[in-house]
């Protein structure tokens, strides 16, 4: 008995199912690997820059569960580095037992190692009735929800990129990416590079912190932030590459920036080895995430849904998107966003009550609404957009979005009438 089935459970996946299943809905996650979070399992940021704006937004209108299953994993809370301001770093080893947590506590049904490869489509093919996964089991809902990202498979990193880079991913060992929307024949769009190529690298990898000088350890666990000078030599020109385009500032291409989310985490989208060791500090470093961090790093952004406000795709009549799937949009804080409202959309459809829209006076509203609209230009699909910097993050602050207040943004919730709209059954 299943209401809604959600295909991916990395944060967007995560956050719609708890979002649907405060709604009533019964809920299914399907994971094709055999961890929850997918690329949040490398990330470790929340609420720097303008994402602060937007935790808080999602927290008036009664959606901040992952933030709050999160709070027992942060490591250091309110630290600055490079060009960002007020950020927290989770853990990201107890960051998935934390959402596991939260998923039983709204009795959401998990799977993982569950792979969807085929489609069952209505008569008429204006609706999926069910999804087949490669051990031929079928799934059928009412509605579903496409989480499953833009990264993979090996393919598409050995066209685009470096080849495999041994990602958090896991495509050889799992099976690559397979889009939901894609079987049921939605032409989706890639984000394209500055040089015209396609899709963009991921922009930080993972350090075993134990393999790093100790007082680089001592910097980290201490301030949560250690900037390494790197010598003229030894530097790596990737800015372009990166998706994280809210790093790429000249203080990222001159130094080494390590933020400690458990391990270190290293602002770059690969660096290699041999000159990564003749930096001081770094002379036994290993990569932890991806484990050929020297070579290259997953390439995104390759598989994004054309949608509406509402996140509904524009396809199939009972189909959402969230996270990357609904454009070139990064980070965690972005994914639950777009969780959250795709997964109470989902559940108030097949309720018989309407879809809910974010208002653009909102930074939630306005960076799902503005980046709808720049999908549709060839100019828009060559950026990325963050809340934490880049060109939304200049928009949220010309349009003066970008507020750290919480009773101000609470204050502008309840007048839009948003209050806690996430936290009750709509309608």
């Amino acid at each position: 008995m299943t209401d809604i089935i959600i295909v991916g459970a990395g944060w967007a996946g995560c956050a719609a199912a708890v979002a649907a299943a405060k709604q009533g809905a019964r809920v299914k996650l399907l994971e094709r690997t055999d961890m929850i979070l997918g690329t949040g399992l490398a990330g470790g940021i929340l609420r720097n820059n303008g994402r602060l704006t937007a935790a808080l937004e999602l927290e008036a209108m009664g959606g901040a569960d992952l933030f709050a299953a999160l709070e027992p994993t942060l490591r250091h809370r309110n630290i600055s580095f490079p060009g960002h301001d007020h950020a927290d770093l989770y853990d990201i080893a107890l960051a998935p037992g934390a959402v596991l947590d939260c998923l039983k506590r709204w009795g959401v049904t998990l799977r993982t190692q569950t792979r969807i490869t085929g489609i069952s489509m209505s008569a008429d093919k204006t609706s999926i009735e069910s999804v087949t996964d490669s051990h031929g089991n079928t799934y059928a809902a009412d509605a579903f929800l496409d989480a499953t990202g833009t990264a993979g498979p090996t393919a598409n990193c050995a066209r685009y990129g470096n080849g495999c880079s041994m990602c958090i991913l896991r495509c050889p060992s799992f099976g690559g990416r397979v889009s939901l929307a894609a079987l049921a024949g939605v032409r989706e769009l890639e984000a394209r590079r500055p040089d015209g190529t396609h899709g963009a690298m991921s922009g930080s990898c993972k350090l075993m912190k134990e393999s790093l000088a100790p007082d680089l350890v001592r910097r980290l666990n201490e301030t949560g932030v250690a900037v390494i000078p790197v010598p003229p030599g030894l530097r790596e020109d990737h800015l372009s590459l990166k998706a994280c385009q809210q790093y790429a500032l000249p203080e990222f291409a001159e130094n080494l920036v390590l933020l400690d989310s458990g391990h270190a985490k290293m602002m770059a989208p690969f660096f290699p080895l041999d000159k990564l060791r003749r930096i001081p500090g770094l002379e036994n470093a290993r990569y932890e995430d991806p484990y050929a961090g020297g070579k290259g790093n997953s390439v995104r952004f390759l598989a994004m849904c054309p949608r509406d406000g509402d996140l509904k795709v524009n396809g199939p009549d009972n189909l959402y998107c969230a996270g990357e799937k609904a454009g070139p949009l990064v980070g965690h804080t972005e994914a639950m966003v777009t969780g959250t409202l795709a997964g109470y959309n989902c559940a108030a459809v097949i309720s018989g009550k309407p879809p809910l829209i974010l208002p653009r006076s909102l930074a939630s509203g306005e960076a799902i609404a503005w980046t709808g609209e720049e999908m549709r230009t060839p100019d828009g699909l060559s950026r990325k957009y963050t809340f934490s910097g880049g060109c939304l993050f200049e928009r949220m602050k010309s349009l003066g979005l970008y507020r750290t207040s919480a009773g101000e943004i609470r204050g502008e919730v309840r007048a839009l009438g948003l209050e806690d709209v996430f936290s009750e059954p709509a309608g």
